[in-house]
């Protein structure tokens, strides 16, 4: 007869076991499920600040793109009126310019 009680009571360990086993499963699933959502929150929150800092960064590249095509025109546009009033100077002067530059790059 003690055998019996030894049996059954080894019988409900195990089933006792299995329950916390599977109840130790379906924690470890919530927790799993709960930090898999937590990550997809922060993931999204991060990538919105991305792409906020990233649409900034092309704003202001577009922007200086703008001016420095605005500042080469203007350059552009100075230079060609000052040959136009000055031909003699202006021609003596990329003469002079080709001069020197020849003898820097003949050596």
């Amino acid at each position: 007869m003690p055998e019996e009680n030894k049996s059954k009571q080894e019988g409900s360990g195990t089933t006792d076991a299995q329950d916390k086993l599977e109840s130790s499963k379906q924690h470890a699933r919530k927790a799993a499920e709960d930090l898999k959502s937590a990550a997809g929150a922060i993931a999204g929150e991060y990538r919105g600040k991305a792409e906020q800092a990233w649409g900034e960064a092309r704003g202001k590249a577009e922007q200086a793109w703008g001016d420095a095509t605005d500042r080469a025109r203007t350059f552009q546009e100075d230079a060609e009126q000052y040959v136009r009033e000055n031909p003699t100077k202006a021609v003596v002067t990329a003469l002079g310019i080709g001069f020197v530059l020849g003898l820097i790059f003949r050596r």
